[in-house]
Formats: C-alpha cells, structure tokens, sequence
C-alpha cells in the first residue's frame, strides 16, 4: 500500500462505517475500480480500531452513564436509571455473533461479490427509502421494548452480507419501529460499539494467527484518519439529520447499484 490508498481507505472507512451506505461493499469495490491488491487484514484491523475509538469518544458521557447504571442494575437486580439502553446494547448484539461465529466464513467465501453487492444496495437502499417516508417517528431509543431490540439486532445480523449496510439496516429497522431519526441513529451507533470491538477481535486473531507481517507506519496513519473522518461524520449526520432525511442516501445507493448493473452485466 502507498500513502494514498492509505488516506483514500481509511477516509471511505470512517464515512461509511456511520453512514447507511454499506463500509464493506466500498471497500470491497473500493481496490476493484482503483486497480489496488487488497489491503490486507492488519489493515482493516487498523481501521476498525480508528473508527471504534471515534464512537467511542463521541458518545463517551452517555457510554459512562448507562455503564454506570448498569452496574447499579446488576448489583441492585432491578432498572436504574438508563440501565435499560445498556441492555439493550447488549442483548442486541447476540444476534449479529452468532450469526458471524456461524456464517462468516461462508460469507466471505461467496458473497464478496459485486453483484450481491449492487443486488443488496438496492434492495435495503429501497427499504430504507420505505421505512423513512412511512415510519411515525414518535419515539426515542428509551423506549424501545424487548421485542423491538430483537427486531433491530436480527436485523443488524442481516448486515453481515456485504452492501447491507450495518449502520443502513439498523436504522432502518429503527424508524420501522417508530423511532425518530436521530434515536434510530443513536442506538445504531451505540449498537456499533460491541460489533465493531467483536470484528476487530476477530480480525486481530485471525490476524495474529496468520503470522502476517505488519507496516506498522499504514496501521498508525489509517487508524487516526478513520477516526478523525468516522468523529467528523458521527457529528455532521446527527446534526442535519432531520432536515435532511435518508433520502439523499436512499438516492445514492439506487445510482451505485444501478451503476454496478451495468457493469457487471
């Protein structure tokens, strides 16, 4: 890797890890059309890393409230305070391991593939688009029951499928349930914290495993640039979240999986 795939990556992990246009499928596509040999796992280690410290630090004080609470709630055995979202967090991430302890390898193997990927981006594209327009948007993510936190965690396993979109399908699932935008889009960024520190784990033992070597140089720079962008694009998104809608990209998911069609085809 030369210095600029390194910033071009990590800019395009950090932007889309947030926004609900699918991290994987650009950076699957990403190497294709630029003509790049992949960039390696030590890589996407780094930038996972980048972006789990960017949602991190951005909701750090709820994050301190609801742990706090929640351990309150275990040693007290009843709700305290925003226990429940902290449980919510928790309970909503066990579909999305299973299923990657049980799929990855499968999904790897045969659906990194450009034409799931146009196929998924217009599909969810369009769900989402749906979701918007029709959900009531009338409650905030305190208010989710158990029920709902299943809904969106099967739904956040669906993700796994590269061209969902983690962020995108979480979201959406949210506003399906009633949820105002931005409570959609703070319980699927809180959601992200465990998926993203699980793929991590994940990747950094497969990583370890293999013996890869590391540039350590590439690791520092796209861990610190996907961070710097994912911070930025966590704040601009909730800011104008609600005069802007999901429309804008609800429309640019239907141009690259049309594009991709055309392509492939």
């Amino acid at each position: 890797m030369d210095i600029t795939q390194t910033i071009i990556l990590a800019i395009l992990q950090g932007l889309t890890e947030f926004l609900p246009i699918s991290s994987s499928a650009h950076l699957i596509l990403m190497p294709i059309i630029a003509n790049w040999e992949d960039q390696g796992l030590a890589f996407d280690v780094a930038v996972h890393v980048g972006t789990l410290v960017a949602v991190i630090i951005y909701f750090r004080k709820t994050l301190v409230t609801i742990t706090q609470d929640w351990i309150l709630s275990v040693q007290q055995k009843k709700t305290v305070g925003d226990s429940r979202l902290a449980w919510a967090v928790l309970f909503g991430t066990i579909p999305v391991g299973l299923a990657g302890l049980t799929f990855n390898s499968a999904i790897a193997e045969h659906l990194r593939d450009p034409l799931v990927i146009a196929i998924t981006t217009l599909l969810f594209g369009a769900l989402l688009g749906w979701a918007d327009w029709r959900g009531k948007r009338v409650r905030d993510e305190h208010q989710l029951n158990w029920k709902d936190i299943l809904f969106i965690g099967v739904a956040q396993a669906i993700a796994l499928i590269p061209g969902t979109s983690r962020s995108g399908i979480t979201i959406t699932a949210g506003l399906m349930l009633g949820l105002t935008r931005q409570a959609a889009a703070r319980f699927s960024f809180l959601l992200s914290i465990p998926v993203i520190f699980l793929a991590g784990g994940l990747e950094t033992f497969e990583l370890v495993r293999a013996s890869v070597s590391v540039n350590w140089n590439h690791m520092f720079w796209g861990a610190l640039i996907a961070g710097i962008s994912a911070y930025a694009c966590i704040a601009v998104f909730l800011r104008l979240l609600q005069s802007i809608g999901m429309w804008p990209f609800v429309v640019y998911r239907m141009v690259l999986g049309v594009v991709l069609l055309l392509v492939i085809v």
